[in-house]
């Protein structure tokens, strides 16, 4: 297959596309938007759905979209050395003014260079000249720590990037043709939630632990999380439509940003600190739009059940004839009638994550979450016709012990007791769905000093559990691999030394461990060491508005005990206590 039919491949995709925006490039900024993976996982993120939009309702800019080939299509390019190539207008990338990546997940850290390769553009950023397009990174990911990264970025955009991405562009429109990259990086620096990470300097001891992070002459000390003060004014909707993706039958709504829960594993209920939810008249709105383009509405939120009007706002997308998908359900907060209003759509599982067998160590996690609490909701879905469930359990979590483990065993064990029950009287088995996910060490949680457990000892405790549900035949246990969450806890706590292990192993094909082997750089002490509270981490230049004395609080084990599970309140209380 030669290049030209990479061409067609990539008007065959527009071809079955609703959305989709085609400029003119003459006089305007241009920007590849960039999901470092494949089309199909990067056109399901809605962040990145966002960002286009916005950024092509400016009539001088033209925003078009990269995705990372596939095996086959990164040969035909290397072969025949043709840059890669933009979908709207199949224009090389390296001819873009802007390459902005959107990055959702660490994992996809290696193909943003893979991406540059492929772009023929130079993966470091001091080898690139004024010619070269500016290396943009935004998302979840460069929020919490865009260390990693920095060798390879000119700019990183801290929390949410609807208006910092406009007011970049209000800087770019006024640059002076003949100002240098120095220049432009200070005028964009004083936006608030951009980050020049070339602009810092980095000290460390000789165990490699960091002592300081000093920034160049007009650059802010610290750089303050972006967020959105009035979601309202920008609904987060499916803006290109297209059957060729993970949710391709249904129109996807972000419903509300952020969690009141805050589990002290998940970075989501510290980054998007405070929780906001979009009006209900505006998804409502939004619903009858999307109703023009598909028949199913996909509610999208880290808390599904916590909007405070669910019941009305799936009562009135039902109304307009909509059948209704969500992201996943809590438990302790799930009404009857959002469950009705799943099985009217023909809803047939239901996704819940216990994330701890043991209530102690639920509780512990700041998931309060009682086993009848549990154990009462199940009987609620399965009787209301659901029979199918996915739970997510953590393992590697701290002060985990091996009673734990049979905990969650147990749980499992009624859950499918109540199934199997339910499903002999309506004579149809439902089937359980067990993902065993390792704890993960993230910025800006209260877990953020705490090591990971070691491979091998996750491993045992995944064939543990596996052999403790062997003989259920209406179970199946899917797991991820505990030496890639080894590979994420080194890309979320590195430091940008971590970058130099990043090269290597874009250089060696992705071999982690061959490079972890060969270069002189230790990633367990990164993973596994237990760091110490009055340690300088690398992310602690970054502001996402949590105190670290807060977290330190978080982590205590006697302030623990005493937390209630809504812990913002706490956080508040304990805001106006260091104040006065």
């Amino acid at each position: 297959m030669s290049h030209k039919l990479l061409y067609k491949r990539m008007k065959d995709l527009l071809a079955g596309e609703e959305g989709a925006v085609v400029k003119d490039f003459g006089g305007r900024i241009t920007i590849a938007l960039s999901y470092p993976n494949t089309y199909y996982v990067g056109m399901s993120n809605l962040g990145y759905h966002k960002i286009y939009s916005l950024l092509n309702r400016e009539d001088d800019v033209l925003c078009e979209r990269v995705f990372l080939p596939t095996e086959e299509e990164i040969n035909i390019l290397e072969g025949s050395r043709t840059p890669l190539f933009s979908l709207e207008s199949q224009t090389p990338v390296n001819r873009f003014d802007i390459v902005a990546f959107s990055v959702t997940f660490e994992t996809d850290y290696l193909h943003i260079l893979k991406i540059l390769e492929l772009s023929h553009i130079p993966l470091k950023g001091e080898e690139r000249t004024d010619k070269d397009p500016l290396i943009i990174v935004g998302g979840i990911c460069p929020s919490f720590n865009p260390e990693p990264l920095a060798s390879f970025i000119d700019i990183a955009i801290i929390g949410e990037g609807e208006e910092v991405v406009l007011e970049m562009i209000e800087v770019l429109r006024h640059m002076h043709p003949h100002e240098n990259r120095k220049e432009i990086f200070i005028r964009l620096s004083q936006i608030e939630g951009v980050y020049i990470p070339s602009a810092y300097h980095v000290s460390y001891t000789a165990t490699g632990e960091v002592t300081s992070v000093e920034p160049d002459d007009g650059f802010p000390k610290k750089i303050r999380k972006r967020w959105l003060k009035d979601i309202n004014r920008s609904p987060t909707t499916s803006q290109v439509i297209t059957h060729n993706t993970v949710f391709g039958d249904m129109y996807l709504i972000e419903i509300g940003r952020g969690c009141g829960r805050h589990c002290r594993f998940c970075t989501a209920g510290y980054i998007y600190r405070p929780p906001r939810n979009y009006d209900l008249d505006l998804l409502l709105s939004e619903g009858s739009k999307g109703l023009k383009h598909r028949e199913r509405i996909g509610l999208i939120s880290s808390a599904i059940c916590d909007y405070p009007r669910i019941d009305e706002l799936c009562e009135g997308l039902e109304k307009m004839g909509a059948k209704i998908s969500v992201s996943s359900v809590r438990l302790d907060s799930i009404s009857e009638r959002l469950i009705r209003y799943l099985v009217s759509s023909g809803s047939k599982l239901v996704s819940i994550a216990p994330e701890a067998g043991a209530g102690d160590l639920r509780r512990a996690i700041n998931k309060e979450m009682s086993e009848d609490k549990i154990l009462n909701a199940i009987e609620l879905i399965v009787g209301y016709g659901i029979p199918n469930l996915k739970l997510y359990f953590l393992i590697g979590l701290p002060g985990e012990k091996d009673e734990d483990i049979d905990e969650i065993i147990n749980l499992i064990k009624k859950i499918r007791h109540i199934i199997t029950k339910m499903g002999k009287e309506r004579k149809k088995l439902g089937i359980m769905t067990i993902s065993i996910n390792t704890f993960v060490s993230k910025p800006f949680t209260p877990y953020q000093w705490e090591g990971m457990e070691d491979t091998a000892s996750l491993n045992k405790k995944i064939k543990y559990i596996k052999a403790g549900l062997r003989r259920m035949n209406n179970i199946k246990v899917i797991h991820s691999l505990p030496k890639w969450e080894f590979v994420q806890g080194l890309l979320s706590m590195g430091d940008r030394k971590v970058g130099e292990i990043l090269l290597a192993v874009h250089r060696m094909k992705g071999d982690w461990y061959r490079v972890f082997r060969e270069l002189n750089l230790n990633p367990a002490f990164y993973v596994y060491r237990k760091k110490r509270f009055d340690e300088i981490l690398p992310w602690d230049h970054i502001d996402i508005g949590v105190k670290k004395e807060y977290l330190i609080e978080e982590r205590s084990e006697e302030h623990t005990s005493e937390l209630q599970s809504h812990s913002f309140i706490s956080y508040a209380v304990f805001c106006l206590k260091k104040k006065n």
